[in-house]
């Protein structure tokens, strides 16, 4: 009589309750059922959200395997995930990336508003997908992940070095969605940027390839606008945090006369803080637009004043994640966007067992991108 060939087990960060530590677990690695892949994890990428996570900031099941970005190799395809998104075939060791989500399909957003970002049903790696049900490797903060049919998964370009896909893995797609979708910059815009994380260097990044005459890039602290300015995103760079409390009016200030004086045809909103908005509103020309994408998590209520909004005629709109679409056209990007800016620079790797490390490293804004090498 013959056992059942153990199946190998892998390790992962898991966050089993908010606020405590984070442990590394071992799991058991499934078989790939029919629509289905597992992927040996290369990175598992950390995004400010995934800090607001582990906080507790949104209502998600724990214990929880974290990680709704990352990029890895083919281990196993089951029946029927043999090709990619763009119909390529993918064979065991191919690198690719996945979509961080999967729409339903069928909810009134999905069939009714085609707008799949806004699924009341919507099922996330890393977000959502608790490790009490089945597979517990559905973030990409692993050794392996599972990932199930529906997932967008894209074949990362031969010339396209795995760090650099990863330095806008989550914020770039989100931005091809607000650039794309919701507000396309226009040849020739000035466009000012407010934020200097990865978000706000997607939003400055794709600005400039979309044929922006001038983007301004608002944030801090310096060191973050120090990368930027290596990394060739953005035209000007305004430090905003290191002025302070009592010098906001003066950066603020600043950024008008860079766009001489009228304002930015667009401004971007990717700081994830409430109070930014109420300054973006001012730093818009009359008639312009101002995109509001950074503020996915509740951070609070924050005073506005409605007079900017009409006295300027501003467009105010409002950009929440991306789709597999949305990746797809960020993995399309890359050649170019790897051919203009220095991305592989923004990141710094960490091994999974340094995962708290990592976010503490993420929250003080201490590096630009933070990584997990499996």
């Amino acid at each position: 009589m013959t056992t059942p060939e153990a199946r190998p087990t892998g390790r992962a960060v898991v966050l089993e309750r908010f606020g405590d530590p984070l442990v590394l677990r071992s799991f058991e690695v499934p078989s790939a059922a029919p629509g289905e892949l597992v992927v040996a994890c290369t990175y598992g990428g950390i995004c400010g959200t995934d800090v607001h996570l582990s906080q507790g900031h949104l209502d998600i099941p724990v214990p929880l395997v974290l990680g709704h970005e990352g990029l890895g190799t083919v281990h196993e395809a089951g029946p029927g995930a043999g090709q990619d998104a763009e119909g390529r075939e993918l064979r065991p060791g191919d690198p690719v990336m996945w979509a961080s989500s999967i729409a339903c399909g069928v909810c009134v957003p999905c069939r009714q508003y085609r707008e799949p970002t806004l699924c009341e049903h919507r099922r996330t790696y890393g977000v959502n997908r608790p490790t009490t049900q089945p597979s517990a490797l559905s973030g990409s903060w692993a050794e392996y992940i599972h990932l199930r049919p529906g997932t967008t998964v894209v074949r990362l370009p031969e010339d396209v070095p795995p760090l650099a896909a990863m330095s806008l893995a989550c914020a770039g797609p989100t931005m091809v969605h607000a650039l794309y979708d919701r507000r396309p910059v226009r040849v020739g815009e000035t466009v000012v940027v407010q934020g200097s994380g990865p978000v706000g260097l997607a939003a400055a990044a794709i600005a400039q390839l979309s044929g922006a005459g001038r983007v301004i890039l608002v944030g801090g602290p310096a060191g973050r606008l120090d990368l930027a300015r290596a990394a060739g995103i953005g035209d000007d760079h305004v430090d905003i945090v290191g002025a302070g409390p009592e010098g906001t009016g003066k950066a603020l200030q600043q950024v008008r006369d860079l766009t001489g004086g009228r304002g930015a045809d667009l401004v971007i909103e990717c700081t994830g803080v409430p109070a930014a908005v109420a300054q973006g509103l001012t730093l818009a020309r009359r008639g312009g637009a101002y995109l509001i994408v950074g503020q996915y998590t509740d951070a609070g209520d924050t005073l506005v004043n409605p007079h900017q909004i009409v006295h300027r005629q501003l467009d105010v709109i409002g950009s929440w994640a991306f789709t597999g679409a949305h990746l797809v056209d960020y993995i399309r990007l890359l050649p170019a966007l790897t051919a203009r800016f220095a991305l592989e620079e923004l990141v710094t790797p960490y091994p999974l067992v340094s995962a708290g490390e990592a976010v503490t490293a993420v929250a003080a804004g201490s590096v630009m991108k933070a990584v997990l090498a499996s």
